[in-house]
């Protein structure tokens, strides 16, 4: 099996310097928006399909880092400081001997592919003047764009080290998005010589069209004659669709177009010489329902005769194909985290687990974890009546989770060393379930928050106790005979909601106050 176990990035897109290992035959990216998860799928299918084409649409504008063009051109300017940008992918041995060498920039012998853009050398002297000039623009037009194996040989598109295939979702176009799909399937599956045949027989079959079926109609005309187009617009690949069933998939609405692009994928070829060693996934999760979710994710999960690169933003793909599988990317940082180290356990929990937002705790950058949905409904307020403002404004998120949950999360806090406050009832022991229980987890980023007081009990008790007037007020009813505190233990999401929608200022309990201060200290 053929498979990437590093990439290596230079000054590519936002990429000043980056590198990061692929530990598992399917990967993870993670990470909100421009954090580079698109750009890394982008760079390995560029190395991989070799496509000059390509790269020159994108443009070396587009490729090259914002920040080295910046950086240069506030500098002297001179050739030898102009930025280069490569993309190297790191094989593992699978006795391909033209992909060793040391063409690489560790200068190790490993087998790879290599995608350089830089300066065009035989147009120096071009290059040169330009920046020579006090106006000089930044000369992207003089880049040049070469594929070189770390045998340091040369290859082109026709020269495939790796059967791969994208999948992308995210297209707006849906419609070129299909055919894309469709022809590079085709490619994938249909070897070099059986496409010319392909071509050759349908081109012949329009021939014959005109020759037999259009005979009659042309014999009438004097002047001109019908006949079907076979020009690059009017081809086999253009024409060529999947069906299933009686149904082609680009008539198929776009969730189940996505699922039976990747399910399609994902499958074996019967040929093992025509099976995809790499399938580069972009968004699977767009368009689809929760059930067909569930079946993507079904389907993703018992592949394992190749390799798997998803980019994502669901939770559910995130969780249920193993957190350890996971690389989170930050637009704040150059550098990736893991999960690799996460307790299997834990990392197991999370598969089996309810749905939940562990995704949205992966990439906040502070987190309150909460016990139950009626912490959770009313601690926006509680935290705007502390700081004057928002949690998006701190970057901070809300989770409930849950007693038994916690140390789940917490295993994950650990490993990427995020600030996270906890607020734990105390269950009328503080010493039992906010100190001891949680000896395992002593960290400057962690902290757990619980009402000394052995009394207060649960956070309801807590937020009456600091505000009984308001709550007497508010969930007072003619026929409603419990005590307003027993009515709040026993009706929680209810009382909670009637608070928050009640608008009025609620005081914040003092470990919750706390809790506050320090996450966004």
């Amino acid at each position: 099996m053929k498979t990437i176990e590093k990439i290596k990035l230079q000054n590519f897109r936002r990429f000043r310097d980056f590198s990061v290992k692929f530990t598992s035959p399917r990967t993870i990216l993670v990470g909100e928006n421009e954090a580079g998860k698109s750009s890394i799928l982008l760079a390995i299918n560029l190395v991989l399909s070799a496509s000059r084409t390509q790269a020159e649409t994108i443009g070396a504008e587009r490729l090259l880092n914002v920040t080295a063009v910046q950086e240069f051109m506030a500098s002297a300017r001179n050739y030898a400081d102009l930025p280069v940008l490569f993309v190297e992918l790191y094989f593992n041995d699978h006795g391909n001997i033209e992909l060793e060498g040391r063409n690489n920039s560790e200068g190790v012998t490993c087998h790879g592919l290599r995608m350089t853009c830089a300066p065009n050398n035989p147009l120096s002297a071009e290059i040169r003047a330009i920046l020579a000039k006090p106006d000089a623009v930044f000369p992207y037009d003089y880049y040049d764009v070469s594929f070189t194996s770390f045998q340091g040989d040369a290859y082109s598109g026709g020269r495939r080290f790796a059967r791969h295939l994208t999948i992308d979702t995210s297209s707006g176009n849906a419609e070129y998005a299909t055919r894309d799909y469709i022809a590079r399937m085709y490619k994938a599956h249909a070897q070099p010589v059986e496409q010319s045949g392909h071509q050759h027989a349908y081109r012949s079959l329009k021939d014959n069209y005109k020759a037999n079926v259009l005979f009659d109609l042309n014999g009438r005309t004097e002047e001109y004659q019908f006949a079907l187009r076979t020009d690059a617009k009017s081809n086999l690949m253009t024409d060529l669709t999947l069906m299933q069933g009686d149904v082609g998939i680009d008539s198929k609405g776009k969730g189940l177009q996505c699922f039976i692009k990747t399910k399609f994928a994902l499958k074996r070829a019967a040929n093992p010489n025509q099976a995809l060693d790499i399938i580069l996934i972009e968004e699977p999760e767009n368009h689809l329902s929760h059930a067909n979710m569930h079946r993507l994710i079904g389907e993703i999960a018992q592949t394992d005769d190749k390799q798997l690169i998803i980019a994502t933003h669901s939770n559910m793909i995130s969780a249920r194909l193993d957190l350890r599988n996971a690389i989170m990317l930050q637009s704040s940082s150059p550098a990736a985290a893991t999960l690799e180290d996460l307790d299997p356990e834990t990392a197991k929990f999370f598969v089996k687990a309810p749905d939940h937002g562990v995704l949205d705790f992966v990439l906040a950058k502070k987190a309150l974890l909460v016990e139950g949905d009626a912490e959770h409904i009313l601690m926006e307020q509680l935290f705007e009546a502390i700081t004057g403002q928002k949690l998006a404004d701190h970057d901070a998120h809300v989770l409930s989770v849950g007693g038994i949950s916690f140390k789940r999360y917490l295993d994950i806090a650990k490993i990427l060393r995020k600030r996270v406050a906890v607020l734990r009832d105390n269950d009328g022991d503080y010493q039992a379930k906010c100190v001891d229980e949680f000896a395992d987890y002593s960290d400057q980023h962690i902290r757990i928050f619980g009402d000394r007081n052995p009394e207060n009990r649960t956070f309801e008790i807590c937020l009456y106790q600091a505000n009984a007037a308001i709550c007497e007020a508010v969930l007072a009813a003619p026929r409603r005979r419990l005590p307003i505190q027993e009515y709040m233990l026993k009706n929680k999401t209810e009382a909670a909601y009637a608070l928050l929608n009640s608008d009025r200022a609620l005081t914040v309990p003092a470990y919750i106050r706390d809790a506050i201060e320090w996450l966004v200290a």
